[in-house]
């Protein structure tokens, strides 16, 4: 499973943003159903199948923000709705992933005398577009 550390994510809904985030990973795999065969000299073989990714988030729960809150992204996971994502990070710091996702699992946080957190999982549901950020 490769997975990529980000420097900036949001999640959108309906081209508004809901949700800026300190920290995300983008988790990938791939799965590989058994190709064996009586020819493959005993070592097993594999063919690439379907692709599933996820992204895990958290940040700062902003309660005067009406767009960017938990409380948008927690009606976004009760309503069932898809969100798009854009990811910018990798190893140089100039890649951007798009895509569209459905919020998994939310959790909201407060501690004693520390800030309110949030932090989440989006299931990736379509094909994740790649660009070179200029």
């Amino acid at each position: 499973m490769a997975v990529i550390n980000g420097t900036n994510f949001l999640l959108k809904k309906g081209g508004t943003e809901i949700g800026h985030t300190t920290s995300a990973s983008l988790s990938l795999s791939v799965d590989t159903p058994d190709a064996t065969t009586k020819s493959s000299g005993g070592f097993q073989e594999v063919i690439a199948g379907t692709i599933s990714g996820e992204i895990s988030f958290e940040g700062l729960v902003d309660f005067a923000d009406s767009n960017e809150n938990a409380e948008e992204l927690g009606d976004t996971l009760l309503a069932r709705s898809e969100v798009e994502y854009v990811f910018e990070g990798g190893a140089t710091g100039n890649q951007k992933w798009t895509g569209n996702g459905y919020i998994s699992s939310l959790e909201i946080s407060s501690e004693a005398e520390n800030p309110v957190t949030y932090s989440g999982t989006v299931v990736l549901t379509s094909t994740i577009v790649q660009a070179d950020i200029a």
